[in-house]
């Protein structure tokens, strides 16, 4: 992969102000998925698609509005001082082409686009979409073997069926997953679950697969530090991939979701908690559930495209690391 890499660095606000242009996410240059082969280290992508949504959707309209808010983004992270677009080549890679009538046939699509995403060796950052694209993208990146998981969410997202035997929606991704082979759960954490349940099930199954799971409260009990550390320890050395769902932060800061919870995450909270994690293997990551129609400000796809460069931060270094140690 050549490392000199001025093609991929996103149109400064120095150059073009940041109002003009057409958005890309973090302004990066945009190319279709096989004109990035051989060059793009990490992949931007949209998945916009809500039909695994059971209650408000709206998720559909995620990335065009979280495109839209990245562009505040600069190049620099101000904390770890981290520069993720010269740490590795990344591109704007478009959106997903989804069926919005036809849910198994969506599946599929991902599924396949994430897979020759894998084989051209790149690693992808996604913008959802509700939560049910985790499933399809982790069809397309682990089927050589399970991952890891940190899943920072409002819901285990681990139930088994909705009205009646419906098996595929936005609260069952990961246990298809695991079922799947796709995760292993005792390399599985969960962070900031909370909120009321149809049934104990979705957290019963969870905890006899062996998942980590950390409530709200222990979270606050635990301490940021002693959370990250015990999520470090339990995603270990391996490949692991890194879920980031806007309702595990409170309505306060993301009220533009499907389902909100009250009593989440502040901001400041999932941000440090996502730089935490620097050190974990990273081979992907996605961040889900903005709904635009539920928060005309735009706030929620801000908060979004933020922690989608929180992610980045680590992904870019992992990518980095992996280059130098080959």
């Amino acid at each position: 992969m050549p490392r000199d890499n001025d093609a991929f660095q996103p149109t400064s606000g120095m150059v073009q102000p940041r109002f003009a242009g057409i958005a890309t996410f973090m302004r990066l240059p945009y190319l279709a998925p096989e004109q990035a082969k051989g060059s793009v280290e990490i992949g931007l992508i949209g998945v916009p698609w809500d039909n695994g949504t059971t209650n408000r959707a709206g998720t559909r309209h995620g990335p065009r509005q979280m495109r839209d808010q990245s562009t505040l983004m600069r190049q620099v992270h101000h904390v770890s001082k981290l520069q993720p677009f010269k740490l590795a080549n990344c591109a704007d890679l478009g959106d997903v082409t989804v069926n919005p009538i036809d849910l198994m046939d969506t599946l599929k699509r991902v599924e396949a686009y994430y897979r020759s995403i894998h084989a051209a060796g790149i690693v992808p950052m996604t913008a959802g979409g509700d939560h049910q694209i985790s499933l399809p993208i982790l069809r397309g990146i682990a089927h050589e073997g399970p991952v890891g998981l940190v899943h920072i969410d409002a819901h285990t997202d681990t139930s088994d069926r909705y009205f009646g035997d419906n098996l595929y929606t936005h609260g069952t991704p990961f246990r298809r997953a695991i079922e799947e082979g796709l995760i292993d759960p005792k390399r599985m954490v969960q962070i900031g679950i909370r909120g009321t349940m149809y049934s104990t099930d979705e957290k019963d199954w969870g905890h006899a697969q062996g998942i980590r799971v950390i409530e709200m409260e222990e979270f606050h009990d635990l301490g940021l530090d002693a959370v990250i550390a015990e999520a470090k320890a339990i995603a270990g050395t391996g490949p692991t991939y890194l879920s980031f769902d806007v309702d595990s932060l409170d309505p306060v800061y993301a009220p533009g979701t499907g389902t909100p919870e009250v009593g989440g995450l502040t901001t400041i909270e999932a941000q440090r908690l996502i730089r935490g994690l620097r050190g974990i293997d990273f081979i992907g990551g996605d961040v889900v559930e903005v709904s635009p129609p539920f928060d005309p400000s735009g706030m929620t796809a801000l908060v979004g495209v933020s922690m989608m460069f929180e992610i980045l931060c680590l992904l870019a270094e992992c990518v980095a690391h992996r280059r130098e140690a080959r």
